[in-house]
């Protein structure tokens, strides 16, 4: 372990030692047996069940530094843990466990006219660094998916999870140590530095494979713009609902509410709502009674403060806003082209979701909108790992290489080809 009184004295070297230790771990992993890891996980959910006191009273310190420092109401909710929470986390690496183990999956084959077989199998990235901010589940989370996909993995928490964090880790490494697996296999960065960052978008002298961060605007623009290592990540969740006419329209209250209202501070929550023009009569005011009803304000076109007397008037800079708070904007637009057109231009192509009974409509929105994840008569708040059966995620990728949608197991893999001959040479 990395000396705790050297912490903050040379930033490089702490960093670089963590590049090394996760490189030299991230052999062992790859070669790791299935049994292994997963009696790693449940030995990790069983520490965290075990340490949920010490875990709550790390957090504690966490959120009254927060609440004091005037943190918005969303990032407290996301850094809040509570025990219903830290059971949630072990009850995801539970799940993770359970998962199919991707590392040596075949997934295809095929045999040349030369009799030469070919198999394109499933392999590790090799070593992960997942930068992020608030949310202390993540240590967990990002912690068992990378060693479920045979990868070592390096966290750089945000400094208002700081002690949170380190309560979660020290029940991964306990995990580890149980199994009889590298403990470096799942580093946390001791400083609180921002240094530390700079160091893992450098690639720490070759060592880190791919970055993910999750966090906020500012983060994740940071990692995209000085990253000299792939990145899976998404600069915001501009998330948009379109309610067609032929919507039902008690379905589409009730989702409408529920992607917006259910957590205002996570990427899928909804920022965008646009109704088919010839469903305003209808459609519009009933939906928009309910939101404000739950708390939500109303930012609209002009034609909607018309219609509903309490939305405020929007700015052209609501369209493209990530409120990450009980804020939505609202719009009409003529019918499926609309909300096309709508998306189009203001999208972070994350996650959309069409209500709708019309086959057509629903057949143009799910071909035609390029985003990463597409939903028909569905809340917005699906957007997310867990709810894909994928045990859980680091987060939601909106870039078009390799992994897209949530980050699970299988996103944090790579492949190979082996190739099988009889003494074929060629002519």
């Amino acid at each position: 372990m990395l000396d705790e009184v050297a912490k903050e004295t040379d930033v490089a070297a702490v960093m670089a030692e963590l590049g090394r230790n996760a490189r030299s771990a991230s052999g062992p992993l790859a070669i790791a047996t299935p049994e292994q890891k997963n009696k790693a996980l449940n030995a990790m959910a069983d520490a965290i069940m075990a340490g949920s006191d010490a875990i709550l009273a790390a957090n504690a310190i966490d959120m009254e530094k927060a609440s004091a420092s005037d943190m918005a109401a969303s990032f407290l909710d996301r850094l809040k843990l509570d025990a219903d929470r830290v059971a949630a986390m072990a009850q995801g690496i539970r799940a993770i466990a359970a998962l199919k183990d991707p590392v040596g999956d075949v997934m295809a084959e095929w045999t040349r006219p030369n009799g030469l077989k070919i198999e394109r199998v499933r392999t590790p990235l090799g070593v992960i660094g997942v930068i992020y901010e608030s949310r202390p589940n993540v240590t967990a989370d990002a912690g068992a998916l990378c060693l479920k996909a045979g990868n070592a993995v390096i966290l750089r928490g945000g400094s208002d999870s700081h002690n949170s964090s380190a309560a979660i880790h020290a029940c991964l490494v306990e995990g580890l140590r149980a199994a009889g697996l590298p403990e470096n296999a799942i580093q946390r960065v001791p400083v609180t530095d921002r240094k530390a960052v700079g160091e893992m978008l450098k690639g720490l002298d070759g060592s880190i494979d791919v970055i993910v961060p999750r966090g906020g605007k500012s983060l994740v623009a940071r990692v995209q713009g000085e990253a000299r290592v792939p990145v899976f990540a998404h600069l915001e969740g501009l998330c948009h609902i379109y309610i067609d006419a032929s919507a039902d329209i008690d379905m589409a209250t009730a989702i409408a509410v529920n992607a917006k209202m259910r957590r205002t501070g996570i990427c899928g929550s909804a920022e965008t709502l646009l109704v088919h023009r010839a469903a305003a009569e209808t459609h519009l005011l009933p939906v928009l009674t309910a939101l404000s009803a739950a708390g939500c304000e109303i930012r609209g076109s002009h034609e909607v403060c018309h219609a509903f007397a309490q939305a405020v008037l929007a700015t052209e800079e609501d369209w493209s806003t990530e409120y990450l708070a009980p804020i939505i904007s609202v719009t009409l637009v003529n019918g499926i082209d609309g909300a096309i057109a709508h998306i189009g231009r203001y999208s972070s192509s994350h996650t959309e979701a069409v209500i709708a009974e019309d086959a057509g409509v629903v057949e143009r929105f799910m071909n035609e909108i390029d985003s990463a994840i597409l939903l028909h008569n569905a809340s917005t708040q699906f957007a997310d790992g867990g709810e894909f059966g994928m045990g859980a995620e680091i987060g939601i990728a909106t870039g078009k290489m390799h992994a897209r949608g949530p980050v699970g197991v299988e996103q944090l893999t790579s492949f190979k080809y082996r190739v099988h001959g009889d003494g074929q040479t060629r002519p």
